[in-house]
C-alpha cells in the first residue's frame, strides 16, 4: 500500500467504536485527509475529546452517541444519513468486544449472545442500512475490520475468532456482490495493537512492543481513497498487503 494520504476532500465517512483505539485515531486520520466523520460509539467522553481534536486541526465531525445492540437505533443511521447527506462514501466498521477468553464450554450464554449481537448481527445491520447509500457514492469504500483470530482458531478465543470469521466472511460476500459496481468492500486484520481490548486479552503482554492504534489507523486510511481498486481482499496491516483467503479444496 502506498504511504500517501488520500485526498478525501468533501466526502462523507461512518466510523463505529469512534470513541478509543483505531476507530478514534481512523476517524481523526479520515477528517485530517479531508472527510466529514459521522463518529459512532457508546461512550459520550471519548466522542467529545475526538470532536474538539477534529475541529482543533480543522476538520468537523458528526457525533452519534449510539449502543451497538440498539439494533433499530442502527437503523436510524441510515435514514439520518440519506436525509440529510444523500449518500456515504466510506464505511469504517470498526466496533467490537472481546467478550472472554475462556474455553468454549465454560462461557456463558449471555456472554456470547453478546458478542454476536454487537460484532455480527451489528455489523450486518449497519451494512444494511448503509449499503445503499455507499452504492450511491461515485466511490464507495467499505472497511471492516477483522483480526487474526478468524483465521488462527487459537485456543479460548472461540467467541471473538468465531464472530470475526463471520464478519469477514460477510465482508466478502458483499464485495462479490458489488464486484461490478464503484462500491469496494474490504476486510482489515489491523494486526497486535495497543489498546485496551488487546490489554484485556493478553494482561502480561508490555504494550510497549505494540504499535500504537495511530499507527495502525494510518495504514488503514489509504484504503478509504477513491482511488482504490481492490475488493473483496483482506488487507494484512503488519504484513502491509492484501490477501486473498481461499477454502483448501
Amino acid at each position: 500500500m502506498t504511504d500517501r494520504k488520500p485526498n478525501l476532500q468533501g466526502r462523507l465517512a461512518l466510523v463505529t467504536g469512534a470513541s478509543r483505539g483505531i476507530g478514534y485515531f481512523l476517524a481523526k486520520e479520515l477528517a485530517a485527509a479531508g472527510a466529514h466523520v459521522i463518529a459512532v460509539a457508546r461512550t459520550v467522553g471519548g466522542l467529545e475529546e475526538l470532536d474538539d481534536e477534529i475541529r482543533a486541526a480543522g476538520g468537523d465531525a458528526t457525533l452519534v452517541p449510539l449502543d451497538l445492540t440498539d439494533m433499530a437505533g442502527i437503523d436510524r443511521i441510515g435514514a439520518a444519513i440519506h436525509e440529510r447527506w444523500g449518500k456515504l462514501d466510506v464505511l469504517v466498521a470498526n466496533a467490537g468486544i472481546l467478550g472472554v477468553i475462556a474455553p468454549l464450554g465454560h462461557v456463558e450464554a449471555k456472554v456470547f449472545d453478546k458478542v454476536m449481537a454487537i460484532n455480527v448481527t451489528g455489523t450486518w445491520r449497519l451494512i444494511r442500512t448503509v449499503d445503499p447509500l455507499l452504492r450511491a457514492s461515485d466511490a464507495g469504500r467499505a472497511i471492516v475490520l477483522s483480526s487474526g483470530a478468524a483465521h488462527s482458531a487459537r485456543a479460548f478465543w472461540g467467541p471473538y475468532a468465531a464472530s470475526k470469521a463471520a464478519v469477514e466472511a460477510m465482508a466478502r460476500s458483499w464485495a462479490d456482490e458489488t464486484k461490478n459496481m464503484a462500491l469496494r468492500v474490504n476486510a482489515v486484520n489491523p494486526g497486535a495493537t495497543r489498546t485496551a481490548m488487546r490489554a484485556l486479552a493478553m494482561p502480561g503482554e508490555d504494550p510497549a512492543t505494540l504499535p500504537h492504534p495511530s499507527e495502525v489507523a494510518a495504514r488503514i486510511l489509504p484504503l478509504a481513497s477513491p482511488d482504490l481498486t481492490e475488493t473483496g481482499l483482506i488487507f494484512d496491516v503488519k504484513q502491509d498487503r492484501f490477501t486473498r483467503y481461499q477454502m483448501p479444496a
